[in-house]
């Protein structure tokens, strides 16, 4: 060690307190590029409000200097004094990270907020921030500037018993947002979504003199019809269903456009609006294709050898998806994408059972739906006959062990490598022949990030891999790259990580370009499967299973029947292919650089043989962060 080190001791630990946290690293609570989702947070609380039917409106004002007041008339945050933390409930709520009422269900049955950072990390990131709350009989105050207290929480005055509330008044900092300004059009979007969505509630909007509201008595159904529009589509005031269960319920519309015009699809989960989907989604798609090959099959409406697959029926499908979750599950604070995993089965099953006998209650309809769908089928046949998949002609032949796909354009397409032979038989059943190949890999494969580019090729898995995808070691040019994705899959285990790691260190090395064109994923198979009653669910690793059953009943707990996987060759082909396959249901995630140097240098402090006295150092620091 360089004898100017500074040494390493606990006094060198810094330790963020209250909101710091949030106001150093804002973009790991919220989006960054504008206010919007500060604004959304202060809003999401006030439509809980309305969802436990406490609340009736809502009242946005855009305000001169780029502020935003926020008021509603629901029970008003609470304002006694907590009896562990000392500190009343409305500074408690603005202050503390991870404080609210809603990580029991005594308050809110299903919530969109549910961290309990939201309206702080509001606080945090607000250079100015009041907050006024009705209850009781009196009328309370408290002001923030950056996060810190300006005010104790102070009586304004007496209102009436019957009157109560919050408002809350902010002022977004600029220097933390790419841009200082709120995106009106995107959150007027969002208001009139959330009116919709929670039918009686009245979302009014002012600026200045002028004033905007949203009521929608019937919901979906009329706003559905309002976006659609003038478009043609089938059926004509589209497909309506709902269900609910203990811990679920679910809403929706669907319709398809008989010509080729823009896709109208949003999803909502606790009225939150997920713009990336997730597994609500991928369960609507599942159960919409599934009911539409059952009746295309029964009725036989498909010419003979013809397969329907999602993209024939789905691409034309307008649809608006609304769930509520008991304990909701997102993909990052921003909760673009849900992730709980009984979500998806439940409601496929649902739409499944639901659009099945829409069907045949509408035959008419449903024969011109179906007939869409085979004229798609048909025309991707076509286009993939014109498209020859690239292959060798001349060089070294494909290697053996790989089974390649069919009839697929090139950016459609998806070879995964797969560990061990058995995980790849299983593979073979579960793929999509059309668009995935499947490449078995024995063993370990050899750690090659000391190992230059030259030289590599004599690994013979590294070989099979390079000439499968037609790509050489080192090289920038993808214009013979046979693949638009290249999955790795391999066990949920210690030693699958192992293999996973190795085969993202050869890409890294290697094959940077693919990485840097964002052709390289990793495939997340499950390692638990639940079984209760009728119900399955899948989970990935410890943490997901504990949050799975967390979310069941204790009756259900108790009658849960876990099984652990021992690897992918464990899993039936229908297992691999819903669990971590199938386009709608898998879960993919895409290796990316973010920064090349920062990367590189933690993959050689992880890989490099030279590098093993700073990873022992290392893991003595570290060590008690990784996860088991």
């Amino acid at each position: 060690m360089p004898s100017n080190s500074k040494a390493y001791d606990a006094a060198s630990l810094s330790v963020l307190k209250g909101l710091e946290p949030v106001r150093v690293h804002p973009g790991m609570y919220t989006d960054t590029r504008n206010p919007n989702h500060l604004a959304q947070e202060v809003i999401d609380n006030s439509v809980d409000e309305a969802l436990a039917e406490h609340a009736s409106q809502i009242h946005i004002t855009w305000l001169d200097g780029g502020g935003l007041c926020v008021e509603d008339d629901g029970r008003g945050m609470p304002t006694d004094i907590h009896p562990e933390q000392g500190l009343s409930g409305v500074e408690l709520i603005l202050t503390q990270l991870h404080a609210g009422g809603k990580f029991s269900n005594q308050n809110y049955t299903y919530s969109g907020g549910l961290h309990g950072v939201g309206i702080s990390v509001v606080n945090a990131l607000s250079s100015r921030l009041t907050v006024e709350v009705k209850r009781q009989g009196k009328r309370y105050q408290m002001s923030f500037e950056s996060g810190q207290k300006q005010s104790d929480l102070i009586v304004l005055g007496d209102v009436s018993k019957q009157e109560t509330g919050t408002r809350v008044t902010f002022y977004p900092d600029p220097q933390f947002f790419d841009a200082p300004t709120f995106d009106r059009a995107q959150l007027i979007q969002v208001l009139k979504a959330k009116a919709v969505l929670c039918p009686g509630l009245t979302i009014y909007l002012h600026e200045g003199d002028h004033t905007q509201h949203w009521c929608y008595p019937l919901g979906i159904a009329t706003y559905f019809e309002s976006l659609l529009n003038e478009l043609q589509v089938a059926p004509k005031s589209g497909w309506l269903g709902s269900d609910e269960a203990d811990e679920f319920a679910v809403q929706w519309a669907v319709a398809w456009r008989l010509d080729g015009t823009p896709s109208v699809n949003e999803s909502y989960v606790n009225l939150v609006p997920t713009a990336q989907g997730g597994t609500h989604v991928n369960g609507l798609k599942a159960g919409v294709c599934e009911a539409i090959r059952q009746f295309a099959e029964t009725h036989d409406r498909l010419p003979r050898g013809l397969k329907l697959k999602p993209e024939d029926i789905f691409s034309r499908v307008n649809y608006i998806l609304s769930v509520k979750v008991l304990k909701p599950q997102f993909f990052g604070q921003t909760k673009e994408r849900l992730m709980n995993k009984g979500v998806t089965p439940y409601v496929s099953k649902v739409v499944e059972h639901a659009l099945s006998l829409w069907l045949n209650q509408h035959m008419q309809t449903a024969e011109v739906l179906v007939d869409l769908c085979v004229e798609l089928a048909l025309n991707r046949l076509k286009q993939a006959k014109k498209v020859v998949r690239k292959k060798i002609t001349s060089g070294p032949a494909l290697p053996g062990k790989l089974t390649d796909c069919t009839l697929s354009y090139d950016q459609d397409s998806e070879l995964f490598l797969v560990e061990g032979d058995s995980a790849g038989g299983s593979a073979r059943q579960a793929r999509d022949r059309d668009t995935q190949a499947i490449m078995p890999l024995r063993g370990k494969i050899l750690n090659t990030w000391e190992v230059s580019s030259e030289e590599v090729l004599a690994s013979q898995t590294v070989h099979d891999i390079a000439i499968a995808m037609g790509v050489d070691p080192g090289s920038d040019d993808l214009t013979q790259c046979r693949y638009g994705k290249v999955c790795i899959l391999a066990d949920a285990d210690s030693d699958g990580l192992h293999i996973s790691t190795l085969l993202c260190a050869l890409f890294m090395k290697h094959f940077k370009s693919l990485v840097r064109d964002g052709r390289v994923f990793v495939a997340m198979p499950p390692l638990y499967r639940i079984d209760v009653g009728k119900m399955v669910y899948y989970a990935i690793d410890d943490a997901d299973k504990d949050r799975i059953l967390g979310d069941l009943s204790e009756k259900d707990q108790q009658r849960a029947a876990i099984q652990r996987f021992k690897g992918l060759g464990e899993m039936n082909p229908s297992q691999l292919r819903e669990t971590t396959m199938a386009v709608e249901t898998r879960q993919l995630i895409q290796l990316t650089i973010e920064d090349e140097y920062e990367d590189d240098a933690m993959l050689d402090l992880l890989l490099a043989k030279k590098r093993s006295e700073d990873r022992r150092a290392w893991l003595e620091q570290k060590g008690d962060l990784a996860k088991t």
